[in-house]
């Protein structure tokens, strides 16, 4: 992201998103975890975006993505996406 003023979620938009981030196998919720630890209260509005677009994901498909075994691809391969995926991978 640039040094321009980026759009970042309220609070109740960030409560809500956490909630929908939660995950049924530990590892998609330990680089979720993380990646909210590091954010804190500061989400974009496009960091958002593509969680809520990864969030839409199965699992494995999922897990398949953080671990690079995939790369996105269709409805997926947004520039939103890339960027949650970079900052989740890290």
């Amino acid at each position: 992201m640039s040094d321009l003023a980026v759009p970042m979620i309220d609070e109740r938009a960030l409560s809500k998103l956490r909630w929908r981030c939660r995950r049924g196998l530990l590892e998609n919720d330990l680089f979720i975890d993380r990646f909210f630890a590091r954010k804190g209260e500061q989400v974009s509005v496009v960091e958002a975006e593509g969680l809520t677009l990864l969030m839409d994901l199965a699992d494995n498909d999922l897990l398949d993505l953080l671990l690079r075994r995939k790369e996105p691809s269709g409805e997926m391969d947004t520039a939103a996406v890339h960027h949650v995926l970079a900052e989740l991978r890290t």
